[in-house]
């Protein structure tokens, strides 16, 4: 069906709301409305330069191989941008108005960029080709569905052989044991990857697409020049090169994954999904649970059309673990 016009997006993060909502809860804040690893990597200190001058071109390139070779592609396959949300938003300006697919629920950025720029956005429950453009996000958010790579090259391939376009945000895919199409990305598809979420340095806004042939280049010319700071292009390239670190961040969140399972369980809820970073459980009272949770300071993700869920991120420590045993009565 076609996707309706609505009010402002709401996102995780957004401390400014809950402390609009709940003015009373203790500090400091426990925010849980996010998917970012709330471990970040140890961002080096950097030199003067990374501030007071334009990136080389050399330095992009260092930046986008050593990318390239974390995600497993070509290096000519990679664009760095200033963010994935920068890719959603300049993406669907990059080809005439058509009709677009966007696989959900999931994150709601993509039905509206697509929207905004002229094309016509139908909601789609699984996987299509019935569409000029389809976007699906996978794992996806919030219920962390993962769709096999072969389906998604099969319908890539069939979207190209009529000019049309899959788009794959794999924003959640690199502490996944998922099969990612980066490595031989069809033709006509396009991957997104986050870097700011694994490596939790949201800040930094940093992202990539992945592509083959003409559709990178399409990218590239889009993004236009210095589009990515120097101090990102810095920590990105020596973060993307430290795949122990990664390896081992993997292994660490997922314990944290399941004891954060248990802790819902416990309370009442059903799990119904997630990635490493974030898990999504029903409760009998979503509403009352997410109010209680605010006065005690910790904020999750609620959403309107399904009011029994919540998405909680993975706390950051033994206290804030505490914090949310004892708000939850688990």
């Amino acid at each position: 069906m076609a996707s309706k016009k609505e009010g402002p997006i709401r996102h995780g993060g957004d401390l400014g709301e809950a402390c609009r909502l709940f003015p009373q809860a203790p500090e400091p804040w426990i925010d849980l409305s996010t998917g970012i690893n709330p471990i970040p990597y140890p961002w080096p200190a950097l030199e003067a330069s990374a501030f007071t001058r334009l990136p080389a071109k050399s330095d992009l390139a260092s930046l986008e191989a050593a990318a390239a070779r974390a995600y497993g592609a070509a290096p000519d396959h990679v664009v760095a941008a200033p963010g994935t949300q920068a890719l959603i938003d300049l993406v669907p300006r990059l080809r005439p108005p058509g009709r677009v697919a966007v696989v959900g629920p999931t994150y709601a950025e993509h039905a509206a960029s697509w929207t905004r720029a002229g094309h016509a956005v139908v909601a789609a429950a699984d996987l299509t080709t019935e569409a000029d453009v389809v976007v699906i996000v996978n794992p996806n958010n919030p219920d962390g569905r993962v769709v096999p790579a072969r389906d998604l090259a099969a319908a890539a391939a069939g979207l190209a052989a009529r000019g049309g376009w899959l788009v794959v945000d794999e924003a959640f895919a690199d502490l996944e044991p998922v099969e990612s199409l980066c490595g031989a990305p069809p033709p006509g598809c396009l991957v997104l990857r986050s870097f700011g979420k694994t490596y939790g340095l949201a800040g930094l806004r940093l992202g990539f697409a992945v592509a083959g042939g003409p559709l990178i280049g399409t990218v590239r010319r889009g993004i236009g020049p210095w589009a990515v700071s120097g101090p990102a292009i810095a920590i990105g390239r020596r973060a993307l090169a430290d795949g122990a670190w990664r390896r081992e961040a993997a292994v660490a969140r997922g314990r944290d994954a399941a004891r954060l399972d248990a802790l819902l369980e416990a309370a009442g809820g059903r799990v119904v999904g997630g990635t490493t970073l974030f898990r999504t459980a029903d409760f009998a009272d979503g509403p009352g649970l997410f109010a209680r949770l605010g006065w005690a300071g910790i904020f999750v993700r609620r959403f309107e059309a399904a009011p029994a869920r919540l998405r909680f991120g993975l706390p950051a420590g033994e206290a804030a673990w505490a914090r949310l045993a004892e708000a939850l009565g688990a």
